[in-house]
């Protein structure tokens, strides 16, 4: 897998090849007929560009004196162009149109879609986190040796005798479910009934169906200048911008949101109050209480994003802000991806009764409901009891994996870092005193098969920070990882 060169824009094709050494064909002209075939069969599109002569070398596991064979027959044949400090490009489709009058340009089709794509680092990570051989010291996932095996058997064993049939279920999901989702949020301080309440495939569906759903193009998201969703591309697909404000170690600093008359037409606010993500903080119950009153006087709704909520480790954090909502401002969002398993992409929205029912609509419209299966699955763990018990388990894992972090962490950079040690959730965020660059760090991480996530994706200004996660690597790959980093800093200096 190609790892990421910043010298690369997002244009840059991918190549997944190498040419077969043992056949009798030239190793140049399988090279040249590999990209033909690229470009034939409009994989690769108009003014794609290709990596640097050194890079494609490297990804073909050839000399140069190869590749600059097969570039040059390919630049004859008019399939590629090369140009002075424009690199490589895929020139025009005037063989596609040669060989086949019926290949469309999908670049067109590709630049016009609304959807816009992720930023180039985090198209790496996703890329390179299938791949076995890298550490992974920024996953936002639960270790698969954490799932709980046994529990998930038990579950399925039961199911045959509750499966009437495997038909689409009601647009806002399975009632059972919802009901004792409603159950569960009361012990949160959260009263609602089940038409309030709207199974999703994940939070992320949540977030995307209130993007194009209930805003308009051209508003506002306010959300905490660090923020998991400015690493995404969500909110900018829909045509709506996002805002940072700055956080505190009490949470977001809520009397610096802009204050505009038509706030609660054009701008909410979007934010992680407990367990945050990317800083692992906890806002203090006082300034929720302000900011809710804030964002009240001031009209401007709030999406609350709780999915890392049940994952404290010494004590219970303070109730969701929905708790002292009293007037339906307030979108609240769960999930059960982080505390579970991601593959089932069970999530579920809370709000006004309308506003649920709007949103259960357009879901209809978009994959007929979550999945049957899954939201069977998901009420049997929880009215069994099994889930909560697995949560009490998965809790003490997750804090003896923070406290091993934290070890390794005042071991290799007390002197160099600082941190705050999480109370729950998955992340330690880190800043490096001698203004490390991470971005750099990521480069060479990704060269030594070790996967860490960069500050600057989730809005960070200054690129000296960076998210670790304790919640997928194992711990050895834990001890490994950092020391690992360590050494990498080290031949920076």
């Amino acid at each position: 897998m190609k790892p990421f060169d910043e010298s690369l824009s997002k244009e840059v094709v991918i190549i997944d090849w190498c040419p077969d050494k043992s056949l009798e064909i030239p190793i140049y002209k399988q090279i040249v007929e590999y990209i033909k075939c690229k470009v034939i069969n409009g994989d690769w599109v108009l003014n794609s560009r290709l990596p640097s002569q050194r890079k494609l070398a490297e990804l073909f596991k050839v000399n140069r004196s190869t590749i600059v064979m097969a570039m040059d027959e390919l630049c004859s044949y008019g399939i590629l162009q090369g140009s002075s400090g424009g690199g490589t490009r895929v020139a025009s489709n005037t063989w596609s149109l040669f060989v086949s009058n019926n290949t469309p340009d999908w670049g067109e089709y590709i630049d016009s879609g609304i959807f816009k794509a992720n930023k180039p680092i985090i198209q790496t990570i996703n890329k390179l986190e299938y791949d076995d051989n890298y550490i992974r010291l920024g996953t936002g996932e639960l270790s698969p040796k954490l799932l709980p095996s046994h529990i998930m058997k038990e579950i399925f064993s039961r199911l045959p005798e509750k499966l009437t049939s495997l038909n689409y279920l009601e647009p806002l999901g399975l009632f059972d479910l919802r009901k004792i989702i409603c159950d569960r949020l009361k012990l949160k301080g959260i009263n609602v009934s089940p038409s309030c309440v709207l199974i999703t495939s994940g939070s992320l569906q949540a977030i995307h169906l209130l993007s194009v759903c209930v805003l308009k193009k051209g508003s506002t998201v306010y959300t905490e200048n660090l923020s998991y969703i400015q690493s995404l591309k969500v909110f900018q697909s829909a045509g709506i911008n996002l805002c940072g404000i700055p956080m505190d170690k009490e949470g977001i600093e809520y009397f610096k949101i802009p204050i505009k008359n038509n706030n609660a037409r054009s701008a909410l606010l979007y934010t992680i109050p407990t367990f945050h993500n990317p800083t692992g903080n906890i806002m203090s119950e006082e300034r929720r209480e302000k900011l809710y009153s804030y964002c009240k006087k001031n009209m401007i709704p709030i999406i609350e994003d709780d999915v890392y909520g049940e994952l404290w480790f010494d004590e219970v954090p303070p109730k969701p802000l929905k708790a002292i909502d009293n007037n339906g401002m307030i979108i609240y969002l769960g999930s059960i991806s982080k505390s579970l398993a991601p593959g089932f992409r069970i999530g579920w929205l809370v709000g006004p009764e309308s506003v649920v029912q709007k949103l259960g609509d357009a879901k209809m419209q978009m994959d007929y409901g979550a999945s049957s299966i899954a939201q069977y699955v998901m009420f049997e763990l929880l009215s069994s009891g099994l889930y909560d018990k697995y949560l009490s388990k998965v809790r003490i894992q997750l804090k003896k994996r923070r406290n091993l972090m934290i070890s390794i962490l005042e071991k290799e950079f007390k002197d160099i870092a600082t941190w705050t040690v999480p109370k729950g959730g998955f992340y330690i965020w880190i800043t490096f005193n001698n203004r490390i660059n991470t971005e750099k760090l990521f480069q060479k991480a990704v060269e030594n098969k070790l996967l860490i996530n960069p500050g600057s994706i989730y809005g960070c200004s200054n690129k000296h920070s960076l998210r670790l996660s304790y919640a997928y690597a194992d711990e050895e790959d834990i001890i490994k990882g950092i020391e690992l980093l360590s050494s990498l800093i080290n031949e920076e200096k």
